[in-house]
């Protein structure tokens, strides 16, 4: 039986004001790009729920009696914690995207890239899935922070399917790697 040959879909490319990193980032990658302004924004979100409760049982309480308020607040706490978490996530996907101003993450990912180009390692990691099922994962998960606050969904795999050029990466560690050599600093 002969083998088919699967078509690749490519991502799409969405024009924005802010160049694209990345258009299916990696769960841990969007965490270690974060800015203290998403971690900042994220506290404050999971912060404001319990905040809110404990404001609304001073201005008008609830009387309901000895543990009748802690099981809420629990609630309420899990609920905003995650809340908070989510919105720090996407904060910082959203500069992947090239939605939001992100110059100082694609100096970071280009450092990153150009670091692994010149060690000889794989630019996004490697994965023992088949390419198939990676561009499954890749299709599944492209764009996904857009629709986080709806279903969150994360890129878990490591695959070469990011939507961007990866060649940039390459030319640049051919110029560090040239100036290194005539013993110039590129500037």
């Amino acid at each position: 039986m002969a083998e088919t040959q699967r078509s690749y879909v490519p991502a799409k490319k969405i024009h924005t004001d802010y160049p694209l990193i990345d258009s299916d980032p990696h769960f841990k990658r969007v965490l270690k790009y974060a800015r203290p302004s998403d971690y900042a924004a994220g506290a404050a979100a999971a912060t404001f729920g319990p905040g809110l409760m404990l404001l609304w049982e001073r201005i008008a309480p609830s009387y309901v009696g000895r543990g009748g308020f802690a099981p809420i607040m629990r609630l309420t706490t899990g609920v905003s914690a995650c809340a908070g978490f989510l919105l720090f996530f996407q904060r910082s996907t959203l500069r992947f995207y090239g939605f939001t101003e992100n110059k100082r993450e694609v100096d970071m990912d280009m450092r990153e890239m150009v670091d692994k180009v010149k060690k000889g390692e794989s630019l996004y990691g490697q994965s023992s899935m088949s390419p198939y099922l990676q561009g499954v994962a890749s299709r599944n998960s492209r764009y996904t922070g857009v629709w986080l606050h709806v279903l969150p969904w994360f890129n878990l795999v490591n695959h070469e399917q990011h939507g961007v050029d990866t060649a940039k990466y390459y030319q640049q560690a051919e110029r560090e790697l040239e100036a290194e050599r005539s013993g110039k600093s590129l500037s």
